[in-house]
């Protein structure tokens, strides 16, 4: 089974504006599905994020495939290998979730998406058995790029020798990317993940070469927001395993359920400490700095820019006020400043 999509974001200077970029890729939901009209040049990994390393070895892809005129393939798994070998321990938290993946993929030049379900039969597997189903009887690439760190198999007993080794058996060459690197810093997933969960949103927007994003559905809240004269949109995040960013408040941009334009927008995640002090329940609420309409039940698409502070217990209602009239103040004036290319998200 594959669906062909169509896709990609462009923003044009002085507005953010969803439009069209016109790419495809063909997405396979199992590597038994897969077809090719020529060469295939493949990488394999979960890229959770789609970081700048995982788009160094996306850029190496295309262009082998180039070479040999052939077709560029990224293999990835769903759902997460550690959520399926660990399901009760893994304590993970996504950058993506697949949907997302799929969409930042898809701008990427890539010629295929396979998304292969990992199941706990798959992943007892061996190095061989692995390499025999997914590569010699299912995708039959002719060359593999793998990250420096590529490890695959029951218990990644397979390493970079042990796929060059089995390349030799199967009838395909492997290269090896070196690590990408910023500032002298790994770029990994976990990186971004730490970065995020300590609220450090322009560093994971470096790391992922745009804002980090999150979207839910718009419940009802009590409505104290509106009381003081800044009305919020109460998110819930339908998927467990989406990382939310650290607590405190944030300059982001919006985009409403149906509608292309994306608004400036300020958050807060936490607990509300003036208002409930005990509260232990997390709560993302989003304010529209140029107003909105009613969008209960509706879905918000968000884009993390900046944190301008943390969450503060401030004493009584007007003292939260001022410093709400300050949020606004501080997310214009950044906001107005910044002009980010959103990708296919």
């Amino acid at each position: 089974m594959n669906e062909l999509i169509n896709f990609g974001a462009k923003v044009q200077a002085n507005e953010l504006v969803y439009q069209p970029i016109f790419a495809k890729v063909k997405v396979h939901l199992n590597a038994s599905d897969f077809e090719s009209n020529g060469p295939v040049v493949l990488t394999v990994g979960t890229f959770d994020g789609v970081h700048i390393g995982h788009r160094a070895v996306i850029d190496l892809l295309t262009q082998r495939a180039r070479e040999l005129n052939g077709e560029s393939v990224l293999l990835t798994f769903h759902p997460h290998p550690r959520t399926v070998l660990h399901p009760k321990q893994h304590q993970l938290k996504l950058l993506n979730t697949i949907e997302e993946q799929k969409m930042l993929l898809r701008d990427a030049g890539l010629d295929h998406l396979v998304i292969h379900p990992f199941t706990e039969e798959f992943s007892r597997k061996t190095p061989l058995e692995y390499v025999r189903d997914l590569f010699a009887e299912g995708i039959r690439p002719q060359k593999v790029i793998v990250g420096y760190d590529h490890r695959f198999g029951r218990n990644r007993e397979g390493s970079f020798d042990s796929l060059i080794n089995l390349g030799k058996v199967f009838g395909f060459s492997v290269e090896e990317l070196p690590v990408q690197t910023i500032e002298d810093t790994k770029v990994s997933s976990t990186k971004v993940r730490e970065a995020l969960q300590a609220g450090h949103v322009a560093q994971a927007r470096s790391w992922l070469n745009q804002p980090y994003p999150l979207s839910g559905q718009v419940q009802r809240g009590e409505q104290l927001g509106r009381k003081l004269g800044y009305p919020t949109a109460n998110l819930h995040i339908e998927n467990p395993l989406k990382l939310v960013p650290a607590s405190g408040v944030y300059a982001v941009f919006a985009r409403l359920e149906g509608e292309q334009t994306w608004n400036p927008a300020m958050v807060n995640i936490g607990t509300r400490p003036t208002i409930e002090s005990d509260a232990i329940e997390q709560q993302i609420e989003v304010h529209l700095l140029q107003g909105g309409r009613q969008c209960y039940r509706e879905r918000i698409d968000l884009r993390f820019m900046k944190r301008m502070r943390d969450e503060v217990a401030f004493d009584g209602l007007k003292a939260l006020k001022q410093q709400l009239q300050q949020d606004e103040i501080n997310a214009r004036s950044y906001l107005e400043t910044v002009q980010v290319p959103f990708a296919s998200l």
